[in-house]
């Protein structure tokens, strides 16, 4: 069942994290865990909470691909975080995802949030669920990446790649965002 993200008080500021990388060669020259202290350098971080099993993930996957390679080179940094349980569904767990940021040649760190301790302080609730910081790491945009759905159009990244283009010219995005919509994050019971 779909649910929607609960969009987050844009102004906070990004909550600390380091946790293991499923593809540890992908920047940092294979450093095995990445903190958000890791990409001090980029003006602009998108944290997106997503994974291997929701359609609604796999449906804005090749997008995120696109998104990191046309912004590589222009202070943005795509960081992909997922929280699932992997005894609910093991195509989430830390080996199946460094098979699947492998097979797609995730150009984007992939992190493993198994306490989801860092889904909790973000307030993440579905995947993808989306969370963009400016360079003084206050949120200034959250939701959706775009208006398609599996099975409703394909993706663009309208949303998301307004709220960069607006951010790198030095303004602020429209305050005006709709929520993600995606498949619930699978928490732990025990």
């Amino acid at each position: 069942m779909a649910v929607s993200s609960a969009m987050r008080e844009l102004g906070w500021p990004a909550a600390p994290f380091e946790l293991p990388a499923a593809n540890p060669n992908v920047d940092l020259e294979g450093k095995p865990e990445r903190s958000l202290g890791d990409y001090a350098f980029a003006d602009i971080v998108a944290v997106i909470f997503t994974c291997n099993h929701c359609p609604f993930a796999v449906h804005v996957e090749p997008e995120l691909i696109r998104l990191a390679n046309d912004y590589a080179g222009r202070s943005v940094q795509l960081i992909a975080i997922s929280a699932n349980d992997p005894t609910v569904y093991e195509e989430d767990s830390f080996p199946s995802m460094a098979r699947r940021a492998t097979e797609m040649a995730y150009p984007f760190p992939y992190l493993f949030d198994e306490s989801q301790d860092v889904a909790r302080a973000y307030g993440a609730v579905c995947t993808p669920d989306v969370f963009v910081f400016g360079k003084d790491r206050q949120l200034v945009y959250r939701g959706r990446i775009d208006e398609t759905r599996p099975g409703r159009g394909t993706p663009t990244g309208e949303d998301i790649r307004s709220a960069f283009e607006v951010l790198l010219a030095g303004s602020q995005p429209n305050p005006d965002q709709y929520p993600a919509i995606g498949c619930s994050i699978k928490w732990r019971t025990a």
